[in-house]
């Protein structure tokens, strides 16, 4: 008589089903991020899908919550460094989250044909992963208002124009259309204007 085989606990299959999903974001975009797409990436029947996520709509969510969650991570900074350089290295690793993430970037903050889908996406679950990631960097505004390194200003306020002029940088280089020779160096020119002129 053969051994039972043991289940995969449910949460391991959502995981593995998110691993999947991913992998079809990376290669295909947000545009090819369906349920019969990441069945056949899991080599599951999409019914597999559909049980733990209900919808393409829900999927999409499941890979954008690990996207907010992993930006959140990679902006989270040394907790030794003065509160300027940390505000400096939090737009540093910003940069570098999205340079490796593209597909990931895009599907989080990107617009085109796929916008529908993510707007579908965001459920008050998804909002909150998003607003907590923009919650680290109002931390180290905070931090950085409290030393001295920032004039006193509401933060959120001061964490906007500071996340509206990275993510534009970003995005710039992401499409291809920087104009500039060295964006590294460029973009360290950025974080300095930004210390220097809300400081």
């Amino acid at each position: 008589m053969a051994e039972p085989t043991q289940r995969t606990p449910s949460r391991d299959l959502e995981a593995a089903l998110v691993d999947a999903a991913e992998r079809v974001l990376v290669r295909d975009g947000l545009r090819g991020l369906t349920v019969r797409a990441v069945a056949t990436e899991a080599g599951v029947a999409p019914m597999g899908v559909y049980n733990r996520f209900g919808s393409k709509t829900g999927l999409v969510a499941a890979v954008l919550v690990r996207g907010f969650d992993g930006l959140a991570a990679g902006i989270r900074t040394r907790e030794d460094a003065d509160p300027a350089e940390r505000l400096r290295e939090c737009g540093r690793s910003y940069r570098r989250f999205a340079l490796a993430h593209p597909q990931h970037y895009e599907a989080m903050f990107g617009s085109g044909a796929s916008s529908a889908d993510r707007a579908a996406a965001f459920s008050d679950e998804l909002k909150g992963h998003a607003t907590a990631a923009f919650g680290v960097l109002v931390d180290e505004v905070s931090r950085a208002m409290d030393a001295g390194v920032l004039r006193r200003d509401d933060p959120r306020e001061a964490a906007q124009v500071i996340w509206s002029a990275v993510h534009g940088a970003v995005a710039l280089e992401l499409a291809g259309v920087a104009q500039v020779d060295d964006p590294d160096a460029s973009y360290e020119r950025l974080l300095g204007a930004l210390v220097d002129g809300l400081g």
